[in-house]
């Protein structure tokens, strides 16, 4: 049963021109017309639409999932290497079922060797990279492949691949004798939940997968003979709500949900400095005099999309599609993440092998700061003042997300302090999402970036440069990509972990 509420219904009109456009496209989409954006788009989206087929046509995976689920049911720990749309759908899943699953979609050695220190007898890693290329996802695989054989156990016993096929990853791991699945190469990353990256780990994890599909294809049955539910959500995201689209998974079952639609949202519309930039939130509480559009998929909102998970994934995909076209875009490329990728390797290549030692703009404590200020507080300020009219503030934080999460609680601080849209990434994972946007969608965001110490380091076999130093690499070439632009940015190093993000809350409380 598919439903939306909420106070912005009032505000669709139908009989516009806009809404009329949505619903030729609407059709348009359902016959997978590749040229539905534009010229410029059609070369990419003629090779990235079978996501449309996914509900009905995975259903293909079914008898190879319970092969593969019945071989690895004596693994008691599943850990999945990935990033971006690779592990953000699995991840959902995986909390929405209460199923453990430990995702890898970081760089950061003590995140690394946290899922290291499982019994890696009990272990099974997958790894998803629809290219085979991801340096990140490169680079857990050579961690965790040593770590089995330094255990004296089969690589090849604990480890799955899934991966486009004809990849280097693809062609590579069938060699070695590895159990690879091959995604569909038509389906683009951050649009492949209910694909292989979406289904395989969903299904190792015991979730029973063809009521994902069945779920999935009635809501997309359901739309097709009566688009107005996707039209409607489409027109308010695009001409009702503006820059600015709060999500929370508050008073839903799904947790994790917002995460997955900001990358697709992000990523897809942020580009030729448009877009709609969605804010994760706790709840759908409003800001002092700024437009922000709020979705929630339970309780009270602007919107309320209520359904179950796998027709969640199938309409947000749909609408971001149809808002896309509305905002002449192109939903399937993503030439951002491309730029933040080759300035990480520029920096590991100028470097070799060794992370340099940067010199601070001041001191306080045992916090560097690379930025305006003499002190914790004065450089917040001057980051906040730097916001321009109708901005937002983006903490990127190249931290470990379990070790270091109560750096979270500086979001909802900054956001009643500044009294603007404030975003929150880990790092490098939103580089795969909301790090599209950062840089091609509207140029009116200001950055802070917090790095910290490692208490450990981890080599990378193959590899001339460690952990530490490659999430160096990838913040700092980050940062370039934000400065070329003059972007305020502003850098806060922690020496040391725990002290300096306590410091760092109480410093944003006090302005």
């Amino acid at each position: 049963m598919i439903k939306i509420s909420g106070g912005s219904i009032s505000k669709i009109d139908r009989t516009c021109s806009e809404y009329k456009d949505l619903l030729q496209a609407h059709k348009r989409l359902a016959q997978q017309d590749a040229t539905l954006w534009g010229p410029q788009a059609e070369p990419e989206a003629a090779i990235r639409l079978n996501w449309i087929d996914l509900p009905n046509r995975s259903r293909e995976l079914l008898p190879l999932l319970d092969a593969l689920t019945a071989k690895h049911r004596d693994k008691d720990v599943v850990i999945l290497c990935g990033m971006g749309g690779s592990s953000l759908a699995p991840e959902v899943i995986a909390a929405t079922y209460e199923k453990q699953l430990f995702v890898m979609d970081s760089t950061d050695p003590s995140y690394v060797e946290r899922a290291l220190n499982y019994d890696l007898s009990k272990v099974l890693v997958i790894v998803s990279s629809k290219s085979g290329t991801t340096i990140e996802t490169t680079s857990q695989r050579a961690i965790f492949e040593q770590a089995f054989v330094s255990k004296n156990l089969d690589p090849r016993a604990h480890m799955v691949f899934i991966t486009d096929p004809g990849s280097a990853l693809d062609n590579q791991a069938r060699e070695q004798g590895f159990t690879v699945i091959n995604a569909d190469p038509h389906v683009g990353g951050r649009f492949s939940a209910l694909s292989a990256f979406g289904l395989v780990p969903a299904a190792v994890l015991g979730i029973d997968v063809s009521v994902l599909l069945d779920d999935a294809d009635d809501a997309k049955a359901a739309f097709l003979s009566d688009p107005q539910l996707v039209c409607d959500i489409a027109y308010l995201i695009s001409y009702v709500g503006r820059q600015y689209i709060s999500f929370t998974d508050a008073e839903s079952s799904m947790p994790g949900l917002s995460d997955w639609i900001e990358q697709l949202v992000a990523e897809s519309t942020g580009k030729n400095k448009v877009g709609r930039l969605p804010v994760v939130v706790k709840s759908s509480s409003k800001i002092k005099d700024v437009e922000i559009f709020s979705v929630a998929f339970g309780g009270s909102a602007d919107l309320v999309v209520s359904a179950d998970l796998s027709a969640q994934f199938i309409i947000w995909e749909w609408v971001t599609s149809l808002v896309c076209y509305a905002l002449k875009v192109d939903p399937f490329n993503q030439p951002n993440v491309t730029e933040a990728k080759d300035a990480t390797s520029s920096l590991l290549s100028q470097w070799k092998g060794t992370k340099p030692l940067l010199t601070p703009d001041s001191l306080d404590g045992e916090i560097e700061i690379f930025g305006q200020g003499i002190d914790l507080k004065q450089a917040l300020k001057s980051l906040i003042a730097s916001i321009p009219s109708g901005g937002y503030i983006s903490i990127m934080a190249y931290l470990d997300r379990a070790g270091d999460s109560r750096v979270e609680e500086l979001r909802e601080i900054l956001t009643h302090k500044s009294q603007r849209p404030v975003t929150f990434g880990w790092g490098p994972r939103f580089l795969h999402s909301t790090g599209q946007f950062h840089k091609g969608g509207q140029p009116n965001g200001v950055f802070l970036q917090l790095t910290g110490e490692s208490e450990c380091d981890l080599d990378i076999p193959g590899q001339k440069f460690t952990l530490s130093t490659l999430i160096t690499a990838q913040a700092l070439g980050d940062a370039n990509a934000l400065r070329l632009r003059e972007y305020p940015l502003l850098r806060i190093h922690l020496k040391n972990r725990a002290e300096g993000i306590s410091n760092l809350l109480a410093a944003a409380e006090a302005l």
